[in-house]
């Protein structure tokens, strides 16, 4: 695997655990968080002139860390952070389809 790659995976489960005490300390809730995560997504898969000529693969790419990061902020009930694994599956498990096929 790509070292940048295990870099990467080790910075969402950092940001992951960094939201998670947010809320454990009571500065953010998970609504709150899920809300900015939302925001993110949208803009980074919308339909401006930043996104209008990817491919959905790519719109994918883009989107991969900010979804990873609702579903770790998403499962805060169950307790720790889920291991990336289990993350990036459930990411491919809820990945909605675009609108275009390019």
């Amino acid at each position: 695997m790509n070292t940048a790659n295990l870099q990467l995976e080790g910075l969402y489960l950092a940001i992951a655990s960094i939201n998670s005490a947010l809320v454990g300390k009571g500065l953010l809730t998970v609504e709150e968080i899920d809300m900015a995560l939302r925001r993110a997504e949208a803009n980074a898969a919308g339909e401006d002139r930043l996104t209008e000529d990817l491919r959905p693969a790519n719109r994918d790419a883009v989107c991969f860390p900010i979804r990873l990061l609702q579903i770790a902020n998403n499962s805060q009930a169950a307790g720790d952070v889920p291991q990336f694994s289990e993350l990036a599956r459930l990411v491919g498990e809820t990945k909605r389809p675009y609108n275009d096929q390019m």
